[in-house]
This record gives C-alpha cells, structure tokens and sequence, in this order.
C-alpha cells in the first residue's frame, strides 16, 4: 500500500515508555507531534502515584482516577543494563534520591524516563494534566481519513499570591494558600493518532461465585501501595503472577496469614517453592470455588479459610475507553485486534496504530523499533501490505497461536527474540544485542531458583563486563536538543 510522502499532524497518547521514544521517532520523521498526557509528567506507569482508587477498590469503572498501579517497594524484575534505549544506555548515577542497584527501585526508572524526555527536547511536545476523551474517525473525503480528537485539561489556579483577576484583568479579591482548577475541553483534528496509554490499569478479574456479596476487603493490586492496612489479617492473595509473588512476601511480614491460591500448583518454581517453606504463615491454596457470606473462602480441594482480604493479583486488561473505530478495533477476551504485528488495523492503517501493545519482551528497543516502523510508515520510507494481506497475515497468526496452545488473552506476549528481531527488521532497527538477550536470560532463571535474593545476587561478572564494553554503553550521547 502506497502512503505519500508528506508530513503527518499526529496526536501520541500517553507519555509513558512507549509514547515518549514514539514521539521521538514521529519527530525525527519531520512530523508535527502532540503528546497528550494526563497525569502531571512523564513516565506513564512508572509515575509512583500515592493516591488509590478509593471509592472501587476493584478497579471497574470505565475511567479510572488513578493511572498508576506501582506499590512503593516495587523493584525492576530486570537488570537496569538490559533496560534502556538503544542510543540514551540506563547508566547508574549516584547523588542523593538515586539508586545505583542493578535492579533498581521504581524511582530510578521513572527518573532515567524523566532525563530521556529533557535530553531529547520531548517535554515541549507534550500537554500535562490532559486526560484523552474520544478519539473517533472524521471522513476528510479527499483529505483522507482524520481523527477527531476531545481532550480535557486541568488547569491548576495557583492562588497563593496575594491577588485574583478575573477575565477583564480587574481585580477581585486577595486570597489565600488555597489551589482552586478549572478544566478546558479542547477539540481537534489530526491526519494520525498513536495509542500508547499502557495496559497496566484495568484490573482483569476472574468470575468467582459469591465474588458480588462477599462483604469484607477485596482489591485488586492495582491499589494496593503498602502493607500496612493488612497488619494481623488473614489475607487471601489470587494468582501466582509475579506481582503475587511479590506482594505475598511482602504481606508475610505484616499479616497474621497469607494464603496464595493458585490455578495450578504445578507451575510453583524453585525460588517460590523456597519462599512458601521459610515463612509460617505463607500457606499454598489451590483455585477458590466460592466466597462465603460468612467469610469463608471455599477451595475446590474441599478447604477453606475465614479471611479479612482478598488481594486480586491476576494482571490487567487492555483498555480504550476513548477510542471510537465503529467497532472495527475490539478488545475480546484481553485480544487487541485486528492488529497487524500488533501495531496497524488493517483498513485504518496508517492513520491509527498503537504501540506498546506486546508483553514478555525485552519493552524500550521493541518501544524504539515499533516508533520508528509508525514514524516512517507514515514519512512514505515503509510501505505496509494490503489491508487484505495484512488480515490474511493476522489470521494465520491467530491460527497459529491455537495450534500452540496459547490462549486467546495472552494474544500478545511475544517471549521468543526472534520475533522481536523479525519485527526490527521492519524499520530497519538493529536486532538485540546477544548480551542484551543473556542477561535477560540469566536474570529469568536467578528470579526461578532464588525468588527472595537474585536481585542482590548477580554474580555473573564476565556477562556483565561484556554488556558495558558494548558499544551501547561506549557511545557517545549526542547533544541536548532544545
């Protein structure tokens, strides 16, 4: 499919890791970009936010307050070398508030996210405070399709001067120390929109009968941020993802109980096995049956224990609540599509696409290659293939995701490089390098074999000195652009 080779207006969603070098690569295109979003800077979900979903501890309404679902203790489950992007390495940098660990604390991502946002001069491109609304298609006719975009901002009045003027510059009263707001609803028309609002929000819960009635705590990890509102409780955990890992040692050492129900105790690896046996009151549960009025949480083995919590671990789902396709992109069952290579609907190609969609990938260069394929789609540098041959190409990898056995919501994690190498090759990006691969490697099998530790325990130096004798972290940064 032929694309002319003009420059494109493009709106970019969300200033987190996947929307920030996006807009990096739309603007080495020549394109005019617009970033919009809603929280007060940049990191998307790496923004440690305080602040809780209070009112639906469950997460279900359809725009949550809350963007973020970090907790205060969250450490990278990666090493920081294998982290970055290809041409702005997550160097270790000391001063006060900085962690120089190989697996760093969520503070130190968010800051390198924050310093690759001031040293390519993004933070000029992008609106803070500004929470996406609708985003729906406008027929240009012979323009081509455009998208219609609603946005609402936040505008903080600061009244802690002495005076207020109203909209005449007359002067109305001294106030306070108080911050009033207001909010401007803003509507525009873009020739492209990129979606990168992250899939990190909205909780995925399962469907447990009683689930509607039970009467004591239930939350989902999304709001959870420390341990301390589970001091002496018998806590339930749901899933034994690695958030459930985490935050069951975490609720060990505060709670009178921690049971974790998993679907399938087959799966339990070394380290976790390690960590339920040092810990008395870390007890394995299998699948839960039933929620009970009176408290119980019924197992399908027959037992049951009389809790104060349930604490949801059992990931998210993708969501777009403000965007409108007239149905033509859906999200069925945590299954993003049509999506080709998880980027491009077919028949709104390339005006609409989304980045960030893919999980269990080595995340910032695929960001970077994802970027840079939209950027010069849209430039004319790329072309993609027929909508028919794009959908052709979805359905036989539809097909063979079945065949694999790999059910339909887990569509887009990704696992095998070489796919992300295939997809690099797309936007003539360079693959992983190989240290970047074995470093993820060692790091995963560290995490099966000693769960609690590995992130204190790298012990691989020859890996290690290889990674920072590469020319990833030998190369010379270019300027600050301003």
């Amino acid at each position: 499919m032929m694309v002319s080779k003009k420059k494109w207006s493009v709106c970019v969603i969300g200033a987190g890791p996947s929307g920030l070098v996006a807009a990096r690569e739309l603007r080495k295109e020549g394109h005019r970009v617009v970033v919009l979003e809603q929280k007060h800077d940049v990191g998307g979900q790496w923004l440690y936010d305080p602040n809780i979903e209070k009112e639906d501890p469950l997460g279900q309404t359809k725009f949550l307050d809350v963007h973020s679902s970090i907790y205060t203790s969250l450490r990278l489950l990666s090493p920081r070398e294998i982290m970055g992007y290809t041409d702005f390495p997550f160097f270790v940098k000391e001063g006060p508030g900085r962690d120089p660990r190989r697996f760093p604390g969520h503070k130190e991502l968010w800051l390198y996210l924050k310093e690759f946002s001031v040293h390519f001069g993004l933070r000029e491109l992008i609106r803070f405070n500004t929470r996406v609304e609708y985003v729906g298609m406008l027929d240009g006719s012979c323009g081509g399709l455009k998208w219609v975009v609603k946005s609402r901002k936040l505008l903080k009045v600061a009244t802690s001067s002495a005076n207020y003027y109203d909209n005449n510059k007359e002067k109305v009263d001294e106030i306070g120390s108080d911050v009033g707001s207001e909010e401007v609803v803003v509507e525009e028309v873009f020739d492209a929109v990129v979606v990168a609002n992250g899939h990190y929000s909205h909780p995925r819960l399962p469907s447990i009968k009683g689930m509607d009635t039970w009467k004591r705590k239930q939350m989902h990890s999304h709001v959870y941020r420390v341990p301390k509102a589970f001091q002496n409780q018998v806590v339930v955990v749901v899933g034994n993802s690695l958030s459930g890992q985490d935050l069951s040692m975490e609720l060990a050492g505060v709670a009178k109980e921690v049971h974790i129900s998993a679907r399938s105790q087959n799966t339990l690896t070394e380290g976790f096995s390690t960590v339920i046996s040092k810990y008395e009151n870390l007890h394995l549960r299998p699948q839960i049956k039933s929620l009970e009025e009176d408290g119980r949480i019924l197992f399908v083995d027959g037992s049951f224990v009389v809790a104060d919590a349930i604490l949801y671990c059992t990931g998210y789902t993708y969501s777009f609540p403000f965007l409108d396709t007239k149905g033509t992109v859906t999200v069925e069952d945590n299954r993003v599509g049509p999506l080709y290579h998880h980027t491009f609907p077919p028949s709104l190609a390339p005006s609409l696409s989304f980045v960030g969609i893919p999980r269990k990938i080595i995340a910032f260069p695929f960001f970077e290659s994802q970027g840079k394929w939209i950027a010069q789609v849209l430039s004319g540098k790329r072309k993609l293939p027929s909508p028919d041959d794009m959908m052709h190409h979805i359905h036989q990898f539809y097909r063979q995701r079945e065949a694999d056995g790999i059910p339909k919501h887990d569509t887009h994690d990704i696992i095998h490089f070489e796919y992300c190498d295939m997809y690099a090759d797309q936007a003539g990006f360079p693959h992983l390098e190989e240290w970047r691969k074995k470093m993820c490697l060692v790091a995963l099998d560290n995490s099966y074999a000693n769960l609690e530790t590995y992130r204190d325990s790298w012990d691989n130096d020859e890996l290690l000195q290889e990674a920072l004798q590469s020319p990833h972290f030998t190369q010379q940064l270019g300027p600050i652009i301003t």
